[in-house]
């Protein structure tokens, strides 16, 4: 299973980046926020699991894997989002995606954090778990991961990324995180400087209270942009405190429930 897991690595290469939520880097961003974030002893037993690699290494293996040609992770592909309908009270949001049938990102984060906390889970189980909750965590708090399904989060909205034809979905993944232009360990520091209190307030609320907040950016995403618009320079001007707050809230958010589950 380890010789899968470095090989489905490779695999990266040949994704296009608007395939990769948050893009690579924003994925390593959450997950080094994160790992600086938890306590030592979950470090030590993330360490044994993920064979002393930075969580960072292996943040992005959930949507590598959509390259697998073996079939054995197609179940997986659709844990990346839950779909709702634009406007809705938090109310409706949670009545709404607790009705949905099919397995999303709401359904299946609980999942994988009882998997790893389940002394009867095995090693393997507990290492294929860990990745996709660092994974989720981050996607989860992509706005267009709790987009509308007519448009698939953002993907059938066309636009242009100064010349470059892109989509909505796409810009959120990677343009406006990449325009900045920092490695994924210089952006998770900067992010990371954070009052220790301003911290334990943006770790607070529930899986549904961070979905909601999700949501609620994304309607305010979708109103701010039509089919075939040119984004640039004022788009990530507009939106880069809002994106880098969302990966400050998936790294902190992440590293308290790694301390929960690893306790």
């Amino acid at each position: 299973m380890k010789k899968i897991f470095y090989l489905s690595l490779l695999i990266c290469i040949l994704i296009p980046g608007e395939l990769l939520a948050w893009g690579t880097t924003g994925h390593r961003v959450v997950a080094d926020i994160a790992e600086q974030n938890i306590k030592s002893g979950t470090q030590k037993k993330i360490a044994r699991l993920l064979d002393n690699l930075p969580m960072a290494y292996w943040a992005n293996w959930p949507d590598f894997i959509k390259s697998d040609k073996t079939g054995q992770w197609d179940n997986t592909f659709i844990w990346h989002y839950v779909n709702a309908p634009r406007n809705q009270s938090k109310e409706d949001f949670i009545a709404y995606i607790q009705s949905v049938k099919q397995e999303n990102i709401y359904s299946e984060i609980p999942k994988l954090e009882r998997t790893i906390a389940d002394n009867v889970s095995s090693p393997e189980q507990k290492r294929v778990a860990l990745i996709f909750l660092i994974h989720l965590i981050g996607d989860a708090h992509q706005p267009m991961h709790v987009g509308c399904e007519e448009d698939l989060g953002g993907n059938r909205i066309s636009v242009l990324w100064f010349s470059d034809k892109s989509n909505l979905h796409s810009v959120w993944d990677s343009k406006l995180i990449d325009f900045e232009k920092y490695s994924y360990t210089e952006y998770s520091h900067i992010l990371n400087i954070i009052p220790k209190e301003k911290k334990k307030e943006l770790q607070a609320g529930t899986l549904e209270d961070w979905l909601y907040e999700s949501h609620t950016l994304a309607n305010e995403v979708y109103a701010g942009v039509n089919n075939e618009d040119r984004l640039s320079f004022d788009y990530s001007y507009k939106y880069k405190t809002a994106m880098e707050l969302q990966l400050q809230k998936a790294g902190l958010r992440l590293a308290a429930i790694l301390d929960q589950v690893f306790k």
